[in-house]
């Protein structure tokens, strides 16, 4: 096959990053349609072990699939565009929705918009669960971990990092040691030498930033790029999973914004293109207003936005080389079953988290226990109402997203000036 021109590849991989709307498996399948179906720049075989890859790295697996389409087609310059057309066209899309939000978020008709956003969301996360659910849950032992996963974060709080560690390590060992199967050759090549240049290279770009700000002391802007830092790292599963580990750290260790708040990032999140990682720049972009006003927003946003996805293209070009041998193995094939069946329990605790917040005014925690326990008095109807209209339109008249937020956006907004909130 031959290279497809720069101009080609910019036309359709910058039309992949304005349609990427509905989150990962949406963005799947409209890169197998362009890239396999339509372009034919990748087999179904290369397709599928290119994903396999992304899903057992950290970070955004759709926004990493694109990089490596890029990647093998065109090299480190390919992976760039590829990577950088994904994500810049939702990146400007949430600075804008972050500005509005900031000075229009108070008023009532958009806090009304927002309890329909907010209803929306629930259902969303609960179709992520059912339909990661469905394919990784594939005997008891995936159960298992689906449901140790889910009580260590819903009832003790255990870190996610640790589960999706512990998860893996079952995984490696719990499979017998077995001779690889016999990959296709690569269509690059690099040495163990090569690879440990890119990523001395790409380790260095991606903590570039992180030593100025500790050099200025730049206190508060440090904070958000050593902990988006760590997040980068132990994003697998995609953005449902560390959403509750995201929100924990944001809201109760660092103060910077509320519950309401991250759960509104969210809704908004899931209107724009790219990958729902982004929900990362938003988060700091209201952290950094409330801390210095807009321009501290732009340069913790900026921030965010580096060490979120700067990783990604590290991970792309040090392992893609060595995709077809990875794919080949199945000790590391077993390792992602697990931790994959893990974060089943892990969105499971999101969905539940997502949907006491919204329908609940008051929870406490069990004491020495992260149990949540709602008031059962403080419990808003109209929040449920909408919850079971939005479940309705998207689990049962399979309504895509985009519509269903619009149409629940419109009816919060109806019920707040009718008065009958």
């Amino acid at each position: 096959m031959m290279q497809p021109d720069w101009t080609h590849m910019t036309r359709v991989f910058g039309r992949i990053g304005l349609l990427s709307f509905g989150g990962p498996a949406a963005q799947i399948a409209l890169m197998h349609d362009a890239l396999v179906s339509r372009e034919k720049w990748l087999s179904e075989a290369q397709y599928l072990r290119a994903l396999s890859l992304c899903m057992l790295l950290p970070g955004p697996e759709a926004m990493q699939l694109a990089t490596y389409a890029g990647w093998r087609l065109r090299g480190v310059a390919g992976g760039l565009l590829a990577g950088l057309l994904f994500v810049v066209p939702g990146a400007c899309v949430i600075f804008g929705l972050a500005i509005g939000y900031v000075h229009f978020g108070d008023l009532p008709l958009v806090r009304a918009a927002f309890l329909g956003i907010k209803a929306t969301v629930i259902v969303v996360v609960l179709q992520a669960l059912l339909r990661l659910g469905t394919k990784a849950l594939k005997g008891p032992a995936a159960w298992m971990l689906a449901g140790l996963a889910f009580v260590a974060l819903f009832a003790f709080g255990v870190p996610f990092p640790l589960i999706v560690i512990a998860a893996g390590v079952y995984g490696y060992l719990a499979t017998p040691a077995q001779t690889p199967a016999t990959p296709d050759a690569p269509q690059h090549t690099n040495t163990p030498r090569t690879i440990a240049i890119w990523g001395a290279i790409w380790g260095a770009i991606w903590a570039s930033p992180v030593a100025l700000l500790w050099i200025t002391d730049q206190t508060f802007l440090l904070e958000v790029a050593l902990f988006f830092s760590r997040l980068a790292v132990v994003t697998f599963g995609g953005a449902y999973a560390v959403l509750a580990y995201m929100t924990q750290t944001v809201v109760q260790e660092f103060g910077w914004i509320s519950t309401g708040q991250m759960i509104d990032a969210l809704g908004l999140a899931e209107t724009t293109p790219g990958p729902l990682i982004l929900v990362t720049q938003f988060v700091a972009l209201l952290a950094g207003y409330a801390q210095g006003g807009p321009g501290m927003a732009i340069v913790a946003g900026g921030v965010a936005l580096w060490v979120t996805f700067t990783p990604c293209f590290l991970w792309i070009f040090a392992a893609g080389p060595y995709l077809d041998q990875i794919a080949a193995r199945p000790r590391l094939a077993a390792a992602l079953r697990a931790i994959t069946a893990a974060v089943v329990g892990v969105i499971l605790n999101l969905s539940v988290w997502f949907a006491l917040h919204v329908l609940f005014a008051r929870i406490a925690t069990a004491p020495g226990l992260a149990l949540p326990i709602p008031d059962l008095g403080t419990l808003d109807l109209w929040a449920l109402i909408l919850t079971g209209v939005a479940g309705a339109l998207m689990l049962g008249t399979r309504l895509s997203l985009l519509p269903v937020l619009a149409l629940m956006a419109a009816l919060g907004c109806a019920i707040s000036l009718t008065g009958l909130t």
